[in-house]
């Protein structure tokens, strides 16, 4: 016969002092909800699939305060730091997310403390000279983390498979970027599947940064124990192209369209930050020296200048070398994609990428939301939520947080009232079969 557990004094103790502190945190995360200047639009959640045990992940680019410029957002009523901060902390307060992955974070001074109050680990990370960063952040009485990675895009080669330094490299731009990648486990369990593998990244649009990403999660996934080797893993940010762009097609699985292998033949280009002897006018040399190819990303027409055509001996890689690099590591599930195709009426709400964009029969992406970034000058779907499943465990969808109707936005982002940044923040309740 089993003896019956007695705590002891001492376990007692313990429990009040654990009591004590979800307290605590509780009560500092409803002053910030409360908090007037915080005021915000708040979310809803559609139910896609009900499971028990969860993870509640969120992804948000908050805009950093250091790449705001008047100019490029003419319509907002808040863009000093002190009318957005507010809404920033409320709004990554409100989703209650086990799991947050920011990007473009700064002013860390200020949003370290917030997270602590709201019982957040973190983890920041910055490409070189940078001002700005990606971070993970997690609840400490949920998770703990056993390892980390930063991969800066610009030192990783595409090839391994021999050839000059330039070819093995293949690189376009110098965009300072990272991928900042974690390993998670459950506090208080050393179970094969209680952990999971984070990655959040902000990406330069061209997809060669997203095929590295995806190869060096495989690789930190592997680099772990045998229990580590078996958890799924969360790629999510802010990737910089929408899911009718080849990057996306590629990223998911799905063969390139004409039009895109039209669209990547014209990206083929080196830009000055990678050949010097490009000439390049003083204001835009110095932008690009403080913050890489990103300098140019929040140009209304994208245009690619600065730059010249792309030699064989630059070793760009051609769209068969880009399929298969995306093969060997999977193809990830979308968790808006896959869990908005699961819900009825939504094709018809207005809420959905492929109600605005016509996406063929079969491919992916047409259940991404409507937008992710809405501003004055542009008006896309730049963020997403994926997973990698580990073997036999395939995600489920459980909920997410809806996406509003575009009229909430007004003339753009940022927004009093509304949104503190020109991004709208992603946010779901994933599920793996024990």
């Amino acid at each position: 016969m089993s003896r019956v557990y007695q705590p002891t004094a001492e376990d007692l103790a313990k429990a009040e002092k654990r009591r004590l502190k979800k307290l605590e945190s509780s009560e500092k995360t409803s002053s910030v909800l409360e908090d007037e200047r915080g005021r915000i639009l708040p979310r809803e959640w559609l139910d896609v699939s009900p499971a028990n045990q969860t993870v509640r992940v969120m992804t948000w680019n908050l805009l950093a305060q250091t790449l705001v410029r008047r100019e490029l957002f003419p319509t907002s009523d808040c863009l000093k730091a002190g009318q957005r901060e507010h809404m920033l902390y409320r709004e990554i307060v409100s989703h209650n997310a086990a799991i947050c992955c920011m990007q473009e974070v700064d002013r860390t001074e200020k949003l370290f403390p917030e997270l602590e109050k709201a019982n957040y680990a973190w983890v920041y990370a910055a490409g070189p000279r940078k001002k700005h960063g990606c971070l993970v952040a997690f609840r400490k009485d949920a998770f703990e983390c056993i390892r980390q990675k930063v991969v800066t895009y610009d030192e990783q080669d595409v090839r391994r498979d021999g050839g000059s330094g330039k070819a093995r490299r293949g690189s376009s731009f110098r965009t300072k970027n990272i991928g900042s990648l974690v390993a998670l486990r459950r506090v208080g369990s050393d179970g094969a599947n209680d952990g999971v593998i984070v990655a959040t990244t902000h990406l330069f649009w061209h997809p060669a940064q997203a095929a590295i990403l995806l190869r060096e999660v495989i690789q930190f996934r592997s680099e772990g124990t045998e229990a580590e080797m078996l958890w799924p893993a969360i790629i999510a940010g802010d990737f910089n192209f929408q899911p009718d762009d080849p990057a996306y097609s590629l990223l998911v699985g799905d063969p390139l369209l004409p039009a895109q292998k039209a669209s990547l033949a014209a990206s083929r280009v080196v830009h000055a930050t990678i050949d010097p002897s490009i000439a390049v006018d003083g204001a835009a040399k110095a932008e690009e020296e403080e913050e890489g190819a990103e300098a140019g990303e929040n140009d209304p027409d994208r245009i690619i200048v600065n730059a010249r055509a792309a030699q064989p001996s630059d070793g760009l890689l051609t769209d068969d070398e880009l399929e298969q690099l995306f093969r060997q590591s999977g193809a990830p599930t979308s968790a808006y994609d896959a869990g908005q195709r699961q819900v009825p009426g939504t094709s018809e709400s207005g809420l959905t990428f492929g109600s605005r964009i016509s996406v063929p029969v079969g491919r992916r992406g047409a259940f991404e939301p409507a937008y992710t970034s809405y501003t004055h000058y542009w008006k896309s779907v730049l963020d997403y939520i994926f997973v990698l499943d580990a073997p036999g465990r395939k995600v489920s969808v459980s909920r997410l947080a809806k996406p509003h109707q575009k009229d909430v936005y007004g003339e753009g982002l940022p927004r009093k009232g509304v949104c503190g940044s020109d991004h709208i923040s992603l946010a779901a309740d994933l599920h793996w079969p024990s």
